[in-house]
């Protein structure tokens, strides 16, 4: 659970007792009116700051939900299908090629297992096991 709160921010914490509470320091009789305006604007910059760090926490702590172009004006060149590209590759370039795309593959699992620990893990074959030396 904590690991799952740890590594999602972005859920947020949740309430369930009716034994937490708090004071309101911002409505209570002694509490200033009004707050200045340049204090106004430096905390609209700060939360602009901290939402732009939230998203790219989120986007640092997400790698599977990719990237988002809503710019008309992004391009970008295909090397591939360019008049002087190469016709044909070598077999030995294109079994280098399926052998990085198997192991990057692997790495992105690792990864991806890494970063979600809530997965959990699953057990394929009967001669898994293991002694808990806590009980």
């Amino acid at each position: 659970k904590l690991a799952v709160d740890y590594l999602h921010p972005e859920v947020g914490v949740t309430d369930t007792g009716g034994a937490c509470f708090g004071r309101n320091y911002f409505s209570r009789a002694s509490a200033p009116d009004m707050e200045d305006d340049e204090f106004a604007d430096e905390r609209a910059e700060v939360l602009a700051e901290a939402a732009a760090l939230k998203q790219l926490a989120v986007d640092y702590m997400h790698p599977e939900i990719g990237v988002t172009n809503t710019d008309g004006a992004a391009f970008g060149r295909n090397y591939f299908t360019r008049a002087s590209a190469p016709d044909v590759e070598d077999i030995e370039l294109a079994d280098e090629r399926a052998e990085v795309l198997a192991e990057a593959a692997a790495l992105k699992k690792l990864a991806v297992d890494y970063l979600h620990p809530e997965v959990g893990v699953t057990d394929t074959g009967g001669a898994c096991f293991g002694r808990n030396y806590f009980s």
